[in-house]
């Protein structure tokens, strides 16, 4: 019989150091997203357009998706501990160069840094949480980091843009590094040291973290992630301009999304335990559906609230399912997979804003939905296909694995000892 704890790590002990790697996510999560409610500001303070502070939010997100992986590889024989202090060490870094940058660029370098922190810290947490429980919890330890993401996006963003517009856009910043320096206490005095979920030097790990069944997985998460995000980045104009609503309306039905992801990456976490494959196959045919929903029914308000609520609950739901596959699949390299999850997704975001932002210029916002479904539908057989794809099998398995289904286990991490 299992425990729900992995072995040397006690059930209270597990629980505050998940409470820790979400809390470091919230941070994360939260210096990512709150400069879009500041853009203006910052625009105005070093005396540039807007478009031109947008590239701050592209800088960010080529951190995560390049600079994450390149980092990883870099550190990626320092113990899981240390390197999770030291990322939240150099994201506080990062984040305090912003508060003190006078010009643009010092400000984009510190935006390249703190993006590149990020994909290093979710592929290090999520690598850290699996490992603090036993197999059958991995999904729902992963969903921890994960929430933390989701929940930045309903209560750190708002909150950080609403410091920023009354006390001025620096300050936003210091509390991103006012809850990074919490992070940072709370994981150098809860979170255990713990066996890497990988094994080896950069080419040992390089090896199976880029192996085919891998990319095919993370093919997967980057069409659902940007299909998704086709439609999200113009979903402020399409409720505007199809739905008819404005003003506060807009606020409460991106509120009804937000909420809906956070809950549904929490439960998708569960759900990614009971079986992985299973989950991203219904979440991508809920996918098509809402997306479907929102094109042939946006002028309908109260339908759209259900769309929403439906889409927020799987899009991000998915992900904790995806990232478990992802780093199961490639075995001893998943330390290195797990952060090009991480870049997978960003990558599917930033292509997905530049294929609906194609859609609105070409026909309009109202065929963004249908943009969105049709990438989406393009996955599914894909998402199917991925059931298929096993975990390479390195070390025996355990008393409570079926010998003849280990390679098959959605929430088994196949891994040898460091």
């Amino acid at each position: 019989m299992s425990t729900d704890t992995a072995p040397g790590v006690s059930e209270t002990r597990s629980k505050y150091a998940l409470a820790t790697l979400g809390l470091g996510a919230f941070a994360i999560g939260t210096a990512e997203l709150v400069i879009v409610g500041v853009l203006n500001l910052i625009a105005g303070d070093l005396d540039i357009s807007v478009g031109t502070a947008g590239l701050l939010v592209t800088a960010y997100a080529l951190g995560i998706s390049i600079g994450g992986p390149i980092v990883t590889a870099a550190t990626i024989k320092l113990p899981r501990r240390t390197l999770l202090l030291l990322a939240l060490a150099v994201f506080i870094v990062g984040n305090l160069i912003a508060v003190f940058a006078s010009v643009f660029g010092l400000l984009l370098v510190a935006r390249v840094i703190t993006g590149a922190i990020h994909g290093l810290f979710i592929g290090v947490a999520s690598a850290v949480a699996a490992s603090l429980v036993s197999a059958e919890r991995r999904g729902q330890a992963v969903a921890m980091v994960f929430g933390g993401i989701a929940v930045s996006t309903v209560i750190g963003v708002p909150l950080g843009t609403l410091i920023g517009q009354s006390m001025g856009w620096r300050a936003a910043f210091v509390g991103v590094i006012i809850l990074g320096a919490l992070a940072l206490v709370a994981t150098l005095a809860l979170v255990p040291s713990v066996e890497g979920s990988g094994s080896g030097g950069l080419g040992a790990q390089a090896k199976h973290a880029f192996a085919p069944r891998v990319l095919a997985m993370l093919g997967v998460g980057l069409l659902l992630l940007g299909g998704q995000f086709t439609a999200f980045t113009f979903l402020t104009p399409f409720l505007e301009d199809v739905t008819g609503i404005s003003g506060g309306a807009v606020s409460a039905f991106l509120l009804i999304f937000g909420v809906a992801s956070a809950i549904g990456t929490f439960a998708g976490g569960k759900f990614a335990d009971k079986n992985a494959n299973a989950t991203l196959l219904v979440g991508n045919v809920v996918l098509v559906l809402s997306l479907g929903a929102l094109y042939l029914i946006g002028s309908n308000p109260l339908l759209v609230g259900v769309a929403l609520a439906a889409w927020g609950l799987v899009g991000f739901g998915i992900v904790p399912s995806l990232q478990l596959r992802v780093i199961s699949l490639a075995g001893p390299g998943g330390d290195l997979a797990a952060t090009l999850g991480a870049s997978a997704v960003n990558a599917g975001i930033a292509a997905g804003a530049a294929i609906g932002g194609w859609a609105v210029a070409a026909s309009g916002v109202e065929e963004v939905p249908l943009i969105a479904l049709i990438i989406c539908a393009v996955a599914l057989p894909a998402t199917w296909a991925t059931r298929f794809l096993k975990a390479p099998v390195t070390t025996a398995p355990s008393a409570d694995v079926d010998p003849d289904t280990a390679g098959d286990s959605d929430n088994t991490l196949v891994t040898t000892a460091s």
